[in-house]
């Protein structure tokens, strides 16, 4: 495709400056070819620079956003050619779970969940954030099907208060109708414990927990626990508290909301999906449940679980 030159056409332009027409696009697919990959590593390099945890695929994905047809090999390719690695991730091991206590264990409901839409499962977890002089600790909730952080709060001590600010937080974004929504965390005792499961029940979301040893009953916690780590923490040295909160909930209210893409969500930002599933735009479509509802089905499972106690 040549570029608009006026009210002259090729032929008129080539006759004006002696050339042939043949001349004239031998040339043009000589140079253009090249003018184009300039320009789609230009645009490459700088959604790398802004975006330095994003692999080939997440680029490939964001340059289609911007209009440009390029094919994930070809991205590979280039970054490669112009050595734009993305950072990697550390090993993680969570050591924040506290599950040797007397406090009830609930089954697990969440295993078998087919979840349909928003405020039907919240997955929740805590974290440990070091800092230059000591640990914080950060506790979430997330809603599982939109994957969107929906509560969370950092302080220095890992109290039953840590994870109760998170589900406040939520509840207030949310406001949940009674009966609908499954909690899912781990048997960690600040989870287990009554000042917890009584907010829980006094607003009626029922109580899921994971099995022993099993950190993938809790596997999308336990995804934005690692993509925290790997895109914010580990690259950052937090001075004390103050910094870290504030850093971290930029992290996640305006990159991991907003803007960062997530392969489950077909390269859609939680906050761009939860729009378009509430608009019913062409393209998302939603997992159908069979029989029951995701949350009826749970409820179900959740009463026949406590007749057997």
């Amino acid at each position: 495709m040549t570029l608009p030159q006026g009210d002259l056409g090729v032929s008129r332009m080539c006759a004006l400056a002696g050339l042939s027409r043949a001349s004239y696009y031998r040339h043009w697919r000589a140079s253009s070819p090249r003018q184009e990959e300039t320009s789609v590593r230009d645009v490459i390099q700088r959604i790398a620079l802004k975006n330095r945890f994003y692999g080939y695929r997440r680029i490939g994905a964001e340059l289609r956003r911007q209009g440009l047809a390029v094919n994930h090999k070809r991205v590979l390719r280039l970054m490669r050619k112009d050595n734009l690695l993305c950072l990697r991730k550390r090993p993680f091991v969570p050591v924040t779970t506290q599950s040797k206590h007397s406090w009830r264990v609930v089954p697990n409901l969440a295993r078998q969940m087919e979840l349909t839409g928003t405020d039907q499962l919240w997955v929740a977890d805590i974290t440990y954030v070091r800092m230059r002089e000591e640990f914080a600790y950060l506790a979430i909730v997330l809603d599982a099907f939109s994957r969107r952080v929906i509560g969370w709060t950092l302080e220095t001590h890992m109290l039953t208060s840590l994870v109760i600010t998170a589900l406040e937080m939520a509840i207030e974004a949310r406001r949940p109708h009674p009966g609908t929504l499954v909690h899912h965390s781990d048997r960690g005792l600040q989870y287990a414990c009554s000042d917890y499961t009584d907010i829980l029940n006094a607003h009626g979301i029922l109580t899921s927990m994971s099995r022993v040893a099993n950190p993938y009953d809790n596997a999308k916690a336990e995804s934005f626990m690692k993509t925290l780590k790997h895109e914010e923490v580990d690259g950052s040295l937090y001075r004390d508290a103050y910094q870290a909160r504030r850093n971290i909930g930029v992290f996640l209210e305006e990159v991991y909301n907003r803007q960062r893409l997530h392969s489950a969500l077909d390269y859609r930002a939680p906050v761009e999906f939860e729009a378009q599933m509430h608009d019913r735009i062409p393209g998302i479509v939603p997992v159908v449940s069979k029989g029951l509802g995701a949350a009826g089905k749970s409820a179900a499972m959740f009463r026949e679980a406590r007749d057997a106690v």
